[in-house]
């Protein structure tokens, strides 16, 4: 038996319970993983809530962690007992002491990453990859707007957007992650409690608007952020924690022939080797120094709990990780 965060009911951070699994052994094509490290992201909080449906009740929440391989199945040639490997996405689980996973889920960490740094950035890392490099191709001159600037994927998003050579816009909602925003290579930061963002960024860009919004913070922002967008900008909504946006008629896209997706990471890594070369790419930056990683809040796995209410209630920046 482990130890493992358990969800009954959907409902507030409260109905993450802290009890005993039994796991078992891994089948073919599995490993089991003893988690070291686990990553806290938003989408936990999404299927905590029932805002994204869990394939089962009860379930263990968690698409993030980094861990030692302790057994693997038959049929896996590629990972062996002893390996450090991380993971990011499907299948959910990793708020537990131990899971077993697809062994094509799995991907080996570089000695030269610190496990808790893997661990918090894997599946934010990937994600802001594929927004910048694939969903919409991020390229020198481009005028970007990253709400939630100061935010696990948003100051990923504005390091990578910096580097590949765009101006970057982001909002934050306080002084202080202001201040980070700007480290983070935001070139002009919208504290979003002070200002109209949308004038704001009409006032930056002259009236031009910016080439890509990306925007994880859904129903508040999704009107405002479409206004912000040039003639045939694109409109990348990979989020929702005020909510879910109200619905689009096709004709508020015709004003400027925009573009909108709602991607997620599971659809930008679908084979194994797409899979491989994000994770590659991914923590070259983190080797490099061109993507620095903020781990500012470290909580017991048995405090789940607490580490959703703060992320929920804007109490942290940066990234959020679980020590079992």
């Amino acid at each position: 038996m482990v130890k493992a965060i358990k969800v009954y009911k959907l409902g507030g951070p409260e109905v993450l319970q802290w009890e005993d699994v039994d796991i078992g052994e891994p089948k073919v094509g599995e490993v089991r993983v003893r988690n070291t490290v686990i990553g806290v992201n938003f989408i936990d909080v999404y299927f905590r809530k029932g805002v994204y449906k869990a394939a089962t009740m009860p379930f263990t929440p968690g698409m993030e962690a980094v861990g030692v391989v302790t057994a693997a199945g038959p049929g896996v040639n590629d990972v062996k007992v002893g390996d450090l490997v991380g993971y990011a996405g499907n299948p959910m689980g990793s708020y537990s002491e131990e899971q077993i996973i697809p062994a094509d889920k799995v991907v080996p960490v570089p000695p030269s990453i610190d496990p808790t740094v893997a661990a918090s950035v894997l599946l934010k890392g990937m994600t802001a990859q594929f927004l910048v490099g694939r969903c919409f191709k991020v390229e020198p001159g481009h005028i970007v707007f990253v709400h939630a600037a100061a935010g696990g994927v948003g100051s990923l998003l504005c390091q990578w957007a910096n580097n590949l050579g765009a101006t970057v816009i982001g909002t934050v909602s306080t002084k202080e992650k202001a201040a980070q925003a700007k480290e983070d290579g935001c070139h002009h930061v919208i504290i979003y409690k002070e200002e109209d963002f949308v004038a704001r960024v009409r006032e930056i860009t002259r009236g031009n608007g910016v080439n890509v919004v990306y925007d994880s913070v859904g129903k508040d922002t999704f009107q405002g952020s479409l206004d912000c967008l040039k003639t045939r900008g694109y409109m990348v909504s990979f989020g929702q924690s005020s909510g879910a946006p109200d619905p689009v008629p096709l004709s508020a896209l015709a004003v400027k022939s925009l573009f909108l997706t709602r991607p997620t990471l599971m659809h930008y890594n679908l084979t194994r080797d797409e899979l491989l070369k994000a994770a590659r790419e991914l923590f070259a930056k983190v080797e490099s120094g061109a993507l620095r990683v903020r781990v500012n809040h470290r909580y017991r796995l048995s405090q789940a709990a607490q580490a959703h209410a703060d992320l929920e209630n804007r109490k942290t920046s940066g990234s959020v990780v679980l020590l079992p």
